[in-house]
């Protein structure tokens, strides 16, 4: 029995990963038992509001929230609804905003957009804040008619730290209201709370040579505004002194806990151009403007902001393809399963992409969109071993390959959108969409590839803590290597590319020791590899199928390989393009083809496979043999680069429904009566392939 079906991808830092509370101190004193004085404060209407007046009550729950805090817009619709099933029973609920940066207007406006049925206070100075011990949002203290605290902590368990349940496995607040109206003891008294931290106004007197203006602003620029500004996922700006004030804290906690910015690639191993990391002598600079009290210095050493297109960041598209044609309905709370939109952009030619982008329509809901190619033909909207055209997470780039460098999409190939929504806390409805622009095939001089090295025959144990699954890509020709991204699920622990050249040596090009299913990155070499031909990039896939791991759906389950989180996958994507040609290189001039009359392959040639007819036409003409193979049912496929040296005859088929992914290679001896040799069926994406004799006759005139 599934525990959960998934657990929803969420943005460290720009979502619930962004607070941390992971465990309540031994060495902090606990509140229970403290009695909460007496306290006036105005709510957002203005109207006085003092604990005094809720004497008749049997329990009070003081609930601190924040206006932008995620976890806050997540819990408002859940506290509204304890608030109407315990209402008629004595209990009070009250919220408490002790937010500097929180206005009365912006406190309004969260009331009416999660529908609060109970006073919401503000707390100027975070008096109460302070009095009672409160230092996130959300964070509650339940009080008995003594007003004493009694339960302390979190709402329940949904979310954590990088992490969130479809459903609650305990629900604290609930069970300790429960119990002590039963007249009972609180089992679990105190919790860890998990959110922002309150955004407290500031005592020390701004001082020192650090400024906003003059340093910090240049910090936030480059590591933070690309996903932190109005219109973006990011659940606050910081692309502004005052944006800044009030989450100082909670900024500092997650670059400590190098939660934010993500990244995840070991610095022992390869280099990589989107590093997104800050420094050790940037981490010390922003602690030590804190602890200055954040001056904000002279205006005029303001840089200029980062430009950021409005719509598209690629030039103008050449087409626009939506996902569907009606926006989809995300719901305000809960878990969205990943979506799949089959979209047809009406191809009925080869198109060359040279730029994409994946473009979500709501961006406070869309964490990330995977945009795959499938072939002529296909009914099947999942991208089960589809290639990857484009991707969309917080933070990723468009595609925009330049120096003659295109995508080639066949004819008739139509597109799959794979969408992850993240519910906010109200109903919302997204139309996302990708922009291409397009070359000719005349200007394209290298084609980008996707492989993949990938094992979809593994079984995890149930309880395995560290259980190693492997998968291995091999080059078939020398390439040049640009990207690595892995995947797995919410059990994936680490991942590992290691490449082995053929002469033997071993090279690790990226360890991701702490593998987050929260963000789908990809590594980008800052110099790019070669792999010469048989290279072996081998993957190493680490799961943890364990209690430990705080977001595994069923530790008990034996796991396999599937589409949805609570079930595994195990691939490690890889972006290359060909290598330029050696300078010295000079092109082969052509021969006069010479053919022995006892081994002319010009004809009609048949075979039957798996019970299907098969024909093979050749024809001369200009010294330049070429043909088409026809499969009754399936169509006619022309061959490429036909070869014939003595009576050894080579040719390659590129089957156009499996858009350029598998290659055909045919070699035979030909006789005067027989082809005789071997098939040769290769995947691209994968390296693999297989070898099989092949026999053709020559038909009768």
């Amino acid at each position: 029995m599934r525990i959960l079906q998934r657990t929803f991808v969420r943005v460290l830092a720009l979502l619930l990963a962004v607070f941390a509370a992971r465990s309540l101190s031994a060495a902090a004193p606990t509140v229970i038992g403290k009695t909460v004085e007496n306290f006036q404060l105005s709510t957002h209407r203005g109207q006085p509001w003092e604990l005094a007046d809720t004497a008749d009550q049997k329990l009070v729950a003081l609930v601190f929230l924040g206006t932008e805090c995620p976890l806050a817009k997540l819990y408002g619709p859940r506290l509204a609804d304890l608030h109407k099933t315990y209402a008629d029973q004595g209990v009070a609920f009250v919220g408490v905003n002790a937010n500097a940066q929180d206005s009365i207007t912006e406190l309004t406006a969260y009331a009416q957009k999660h529908a609060i049925p109970f006073p919401l206070l503000k707390d100027p100075g975070n008096r109460v804040a302070d009095q009672i011990g409160a230092e996130r949002t959300p964070e509650v203290f339940l009080l008995d008619q003594d007003r004493k605290i009694r339960y302390h902590g979190r709402i329940d368990d949904q979310y954590g730290v990088g992490y969130s349940r479809d459903h609650a496995q305990r629900r604290d607040l609930a069970e300790a209201i429960q119990e002590l109206l039963a007249g009972k003891q609180v089992s679990v008294p105190e919790t860890a709370p998990i959110g922002c931290f309150i955004g407290r106004t500031r005592l020390t007197e701004p001082h020192g040579d650090i400024t906003y203006t003059n340093q910090i602003s240049r910090l936030f620029n480059q590591h933070c505004v690309e996903c932190h500004r109005a219109g973006e996922i990011a659940p606050f700006p910081l692309t502004a002194y005052e944006d800044i004030l009030g989450w100082e804290e909670t900024i500092l906690e997650v670059i400590d806990e190098n939660r934010m910015p993500p990244w995840f690639a070991n610095p022992q191993h390869g280099a990589f151009r989107n590093d997104t990391r800050l420094s050790a002598a940037e981490k010390t600079l922003l602690h030590q403007w804190v602890k200055n009290g954040m001056p904000e210095g002279d205006p005029d050493q303001l840089p200029a902001p980062p430009q950021f297109a409005a719509g598209w960041r690629m030039p103008e598209p050449d087409q626009v393809v939506a996902m569907r044609a009606e926006p989809y309905a995300v719901p305000a709370e809960g878990v969205v399963d990943y979506q799949y939109f089959l979209a047809d952009p009406s191809w009925d030619e080869d198109k060359y992409i040279v730029a994409a982008e994946a473009r979500p329509d709501n961006r406070a809901v869309v964490h990330h969109i995977i945009v795959y190619v499938v072939p002529p033909g296909s009914q099947d909207a999942k991208p089960r071993g589809r290639s990857i055209l484009v991707g969309y997470a917080p933070g990723s780039q468009p595609m925009l390959l330049t120096d003659g460098v295109a995508v080639h999409v066949p004819a008739g190939c139509r597109l799959v959108f794979e969408v992850h929504y993240t519910p906010n806390g109200s109903p919302q409805a997204d139309r996302s969409s990708v922009g291409f622009r397009f070359t000719t095939k005349d200007q394209v001089k290298k084609q980008l590839h996707g492989r993949l090295a990938v094992n979809t025959r593994f079984r995890i144990p149930p309880g395995a803590a560290s259980h190693q699954v492997t998968a291995e890509y091999q080059s078939r020709q020398d390439e040049v290597l640009l990207e690595m991204t892995p995947h797995m699920h919410l059990r994936g622990k680490a991942f590992r590319y290691e490449a082995i050249y053929p002469s033997g040596q071993r090279e690790i090009l990226l360890d991701v020791p702490h593998y987050d299913f929260n963000w789908q990155l990809g590594y980008q070499l800052a110099e790019p590899k070669r792999l010469p031909q048989g290279t072996r990039i081998q993957c190493t896939a680490w799961f943890d199928n364990s209690e430990d791991n705080l977001v595994n759906p069923d530790p008990t389950a034996e796991v396999r390989w599937g589409d949805q989180s609570w079930e595994e996958m195990m691939i490690g994507f890889l972006s290359v393009v060909d290598p330029d040609p050696a300078p010295d290189a000079a092109a082969d001039e052509p021969h006069p083809l010479q053919i022995n009359p006892g081994a002319d392959p010009v004809g009609v040639w048949r075979w039957k496979r798996d019970g299907a007819p098969h024909q093979l036409t050749l024809q001369l003409d200009d010294d330049k043999l070429s043909g088409v193979i026809e499969i009754v049912g399936r169509g006619k496929w022309s061959i490429q680069q036909a070869a014939l040296a003595d009576n050894q005859l080579t040719f390659q088929v590129v089957p156009p429904e499996f858009a350029g992914q598998v290659l055909l290679e045919f070699d035979a001896v030909v006789g005067a009566k027989t082809l005789q040799g071997n098939l040769k069926y290769s995947v691209r994406t994968t390296g693999q392939s297989r070898t099989l004799p092949w026999t053709a006759e020559r038909a009768a005139d």
